[in-house]
């Protein structure tokens, strides 16, 4: 008969074995044929537990610009990078990280006068997905918008991450 220290020790090498193959269980499709780092497909087994975060806008980089400014934000690129590194924070403060990030939308407003910096924004997101320290890719839409709530703002990025 077992013990009730043996149970509770078995219990707890189920529970870790069952964490980590969990997270294993997460298959990530990647493009055919393709280096763009975003995923095709991702499949997330029952029982997973799913964390999604509400919309996350970019920090004020310059104090002294209007606060309604996309001076006060930054570029394109600038404002991916503030907005990914409180997402970071975020997941973070949840036990989780970057890497369980499995689906990203992505809203782009366009600079008055000009077009949608795509290539900034890809230039901010390829600093924390399909690195060597975090390989794990997203799957992901780009949406360009008229308008922020506040007209600095030229990126706001919704995630859902899995819970390994």
């Amino acid at each position: 008969m077992m013990s009730f220290k043996s149970a509770i020790i078995g219990l707890t090498l189920l529970s870790a074995y069952a964490s980590t193959a969990l997270a294993e269980d997460i298959i990530r499709h990647p493009i055919p044929n393709s280096d763009f780092p975003i995923l095709q497909a991702v499949e997330v087994p029952s029982g997973s537990t799913t964390v999604y975060l509400s919309g996350t806008v970019p920090s004020i980089i310059n104090e002294d610009a209007d606060p309604n400014s996309v001076e006060a934000f930054g570029t394109t690129e600038e404002q991916t990078v503030t907005v990914m590194n409180r997402i970071k924070a975020q997941l973070e403060g949840l036990g989780l990280g970057v890497g369980d990030i499995i689906k990203m939308q992505a809203f782009l407003v366009a600079p008055e006068g000009e077009t949608v910096d795509f290539q900034g924004f890809m230039a901010g997101y390829t600093q924390f997905f399909g690195t060597e320290e975090q390989p794990n890719l997203p799957v992901r839409s780009a949406m360009v918008v008229d308008a922020l709530v506040n007209p600095g703002w030229l990126v706001e990025l919704e995630v859902t991450a899995v819970r390994p």
